[in-house]
């Protein structure tokens, strides 16, 4: 049960649709009702790294919950202009992509699905996506940060593009430049 006090964080109200058609899948702006998936989805991103802690569940529940509030207000306070979009894949909820796309550079604040829904190419179908709008927005780059280790995701932004453009200690900034899809004539 996630604490009363999430609900007044919330998320930023929006009363236009998503911009970014992708298919197969639909995207909607995230609300306070969407707190539970998304936690659970952010315990996915994490189950890896837990397994080996000693702790109960109930702990490693306890120790995420907390983990997942301070990135939602870390998000909320940094990002305000930023789409918080829930992706949904059979009208089921599968994923997540945060994408601040208010400026010239595109920045993907966060992207991930839950397990049953990785590798299936829903990530690539997205980001190709992000890559095509930005594009026509006259967007000039599209950059995201990535876990040090997190070697498949950095596997995939490759090979959209992406390259390594700073390395931050725990994360890598990739970015991914527009005139690459202008150039490729894959509009």
């Amino acid at each position: 049960m996630l604490p009363a006090d999430i609900a007044t964080i919330g998320f930023p109200a929006r009363l236009d649709p998503p911009r970014l058609p992708v298919a197969g899948m639909s995207l909607r702006h995230a609300t306070s009702e969407d707190f539970p998936f998304l936690l659970q989805l952010y315990r996915s991103f994490r189950a890896d790294e837990l397994a080996a802690v000693p702790w109960s569940i109930e702990q490693k529940h306890a120790f995420l919950q907390q983990q997942f509030l301070f990135q939602h207000r870390h998000y909320m306070a940094t990002f305000p202009d930023a789409d918080f979009l829930v992706v949904e894949i059979g009208g089921e909820p599968a994923g997540r992509v945060y994408l601040d796309a208010k400026k010239e550079r595109w920045l993907i604040v966060d992207i991930g699905f839950l397990p049953q829904w990785r590798r299936q190419g829903h990530g690539t179908t997205l980001l190709a996506a992000i890559q095509h709008e930005a594009t026509v927005s006259d967007c000039e780059a599209v950059v995201l940060h990535v876990e040090q280790h997190n070697f498949r995701a950095q596997a995939l932004y490759h090979r959209l593009g992406f390259r390594a453009e700073e390395n931050g200690g725990s994360h890598v900034q990739m970015e991914w430049s527009c005139c690459n899809l202008a150039e490729t004539g894959r509009l």
